[in-house]
């Protein structure tokens, strides 16, 4: 089954140097019916101005993944991590135990990015930061694995505290390819137009639409033109 979520019904904010597009209940933006999917708790497409950003703030027990689409971020700690983390890069946050940390745009140009934070499956970490480059090349028979709970992935992919898998990338304009779902998904269109095809079902994303998908393991995805997507499979509670 597939659930198509327009940008348009996307909760929205307008802070001024902070301009938030909220797929499920956050801050300000309350909707009953979009408190999460699973364990996956917050996916924000965020937009923020040149020379701005997130002061300090706490987290505890959350895993906090960054997918940083335009623009840099730099990051600092309470832990002591620190790092600049350029478009094309993914960047992971444990909480764990609890962290404090922020995220700002020194450049002059604006940043956007997938805010995403996915439940842990263990509680009281260690806090930790990591954070990886992307091939920029575009795809034409998957989407790379970017971060994975799974041991079998601890060589392939950044390391969060859930069996949790994200896959993401540029796909070239006709690509066309299965993709196996080990819990359920949701899938961010980032850029371009990408049908995504459940048996009989066909929906086409947009740029900034998102889906959910259950009941499936297995979907076609097809780029009708250059595209961007993030595949998020993780679990149920």
């Amino acid at each position: 089954m597939i659930k198509h979520i327009p940008y348009q019904q996307l909760g929205k904010a307008d802070h001024g140097w902070l301009k938030a597009n909220h797929h499920f209940s956050f801050a300000h933006y309350y909707n009953p019916k979009r408190m999460g999917f699973g364990t996956l708790r917050v996916i924000n497409d965020d937009w923020v101005a040149a020379g701005t950003g997130f002061p300090p703030h706490p987290h505890k027990n959350m895993e906090i993944i960054s997918f940083i689409r335009s623009g840099a971020i730099t990051h600092q700690d309470s832990v002591g991590n620190k790092g600049i983390t350029p478009a094309g890069e993914v960047q992971v946050m444990s909480a764990g135990t609890g962290i404090v940390h922020s995220e700002y745009n020194l450049s002059k140009e604006p940043l956007t990015l997938y805010q995403i934070w996915i439940e842990p499956n263990q509680h009281n970490v260690k806090p930790r930061w990591d954070s990886k480059r992307l091939s920029q090349k575009a795809n034409s028979d998957s989407l790379p694995l970017l971060v994975s709970g799974f041991k079998e992935d601890k060589d392939k992919a950044l390391f969060i505290h859930q069996e949790a898998r994200i896959f993401g990338g540029k796909l070239a304009k006709g690509t066309q390819f299965e993709h196996e779902i080990t819990h359920q998904a949701y899938i961010l269109a980032s850029s371009g137009s990408v049908d995504i095809i459940d048996g009989n079902n066909l929906i086409t994303l947009a740029k900034g639409d998102g889906a959910e998908v259950t009941r499936q393991q297995q979907i076609v995805i097809e780029a009708h033109s250059d595209a961007e997507l993030i595949i998020i499979d993780a679990p149920v509670h």
